[in-house]
């Protein structure tokens, strides 16, 4: 069965936390609000930005039922629901399945696993790994390839075996090459759902015609983010392209003051309260918050 996602702009959610690494529920509620109005059309929660790999174990799936709460109470008001998928990363079979059970129920379109990201397995192993989850698991499994924290890379020979597997529905990644080649293949591109992250040439992205997009600044600057995908979308790639150097210099500016407390601070400025960040990260100096605030007020998100 093949679940063909809609196009446009995936949010990868922050997770709100207070001092005790306890959930912020309504934190989480505001930020997917603000991102439906902008026209999100789904969300990852639990991914990278999300920090699924540092929140408490006992705060995963309030997590991610806050997110479906959330959607459910506004699908009223929405044409349609946006899509949510839910990262459940770990380093075994086993771990990751204890994850995807913890979300028995729950309206979750489907679940997001990268490679095992502690220790080096080849790529027989990685393709068993993927295999035996999607296998066992109630939900659609998405591949999310992300080598720079993994280590493991998502090859397209391995994506080639893992796309006819029923249940793994498509890969996260930012990787053009491979998203160029998976294009050249019909028997995968219009059966398999790639969702492109490379967020330093989504406009490139764009005018090829790659139509999925995903990325963790999308949370705190939505307004730039819905100009710049209704730009793409009439094919202005070069007025789009503006409004994702707004987004890149935004970007720039956080890891500039440390990235997870600096887009914590540019949350709270959206009115998202809570720690966004690790509880061993050092915050951001008190410039950081002055130097985002008119970032983003120039930017028109404030």
């Amino acid at each position: 069965m093949t679940t063909v996602l809609p196009s446009g702009f995936y949010t990868a959610l922050g997770t709100p936390l207070d001092e005790n690494g306890k959930l912020l529920p309504e934190s989480l509620a505001v930020q997917i609000r603000l991102q439906c109005q902008a026209g999100a059309a789904g969300f990852l929660v639990l991914g990278s930005m999300g920090m699924q790999a540092s929140v408490r174990q006992d705060q995963c799936a309030l997590t991610v039922s806050t997110a479906t709460d959330t959607l459910e109470q506004m699908s009223v008001n929405l044409e349609k629901r946006p899509i949510l998928l839910a990262g459940v990363m770990d380093n075994s079979v086993e771990r990751v399945l204890d994850r995807v059970k913890a979300l028995s129920g729950l309206s979750v379109d489907g679940v997001v696993a990268t490679t095992p990201f502690y220790g080096i397995s080849k790529e027989d192993a990685l393709e068993k790994f993927f295999t035996q989850i999607a296998d066992r698991s109630s939900f659609p499994l998405y591949l999310y390839d992300l080598p720079g924290v993994t280590k493991m890379k998502i090859t397209l020979p391995l994506v080639r075996k893992l796309a006819v597997h029923p249940n793994i529905r498509g890969i996260k990644t930012g990787d053009l090459v491979l998203v160029r080649s998976l294009w050249h293949d019909d028997s995968i591109w219009n059966a398999f759902n790639v969702i492109f992250s490379g967020l330093d040439v989504f406009d490139v992205a764009s005018a090829f015609g790659i139509n999925r997009y995903l990325d963790g600044m999308f949370a705190c600057c939505p307004q730039t983010s819905k100009r710049m995908f209704e730009l793409f979308a009439k094919g202005f790639f070069e007025e789009g392209g503006k409004c994702l150097n707004r987004v890149l210099e935004l970007r720039d500016t956080l890891f500039q003051y440390n990235i997870f407390p600096a887009f914590s601070l540019a949350m709270n400025l959206l009115g998202c309260p809570g720690n966004h960040a690790p509880d061993y990260e050092t915050a951001s100096p008190r410039e950081a918050g002055e130097v985002i605030l008119a970032k983003m007020t120039e930017m028109g998100e404030l």
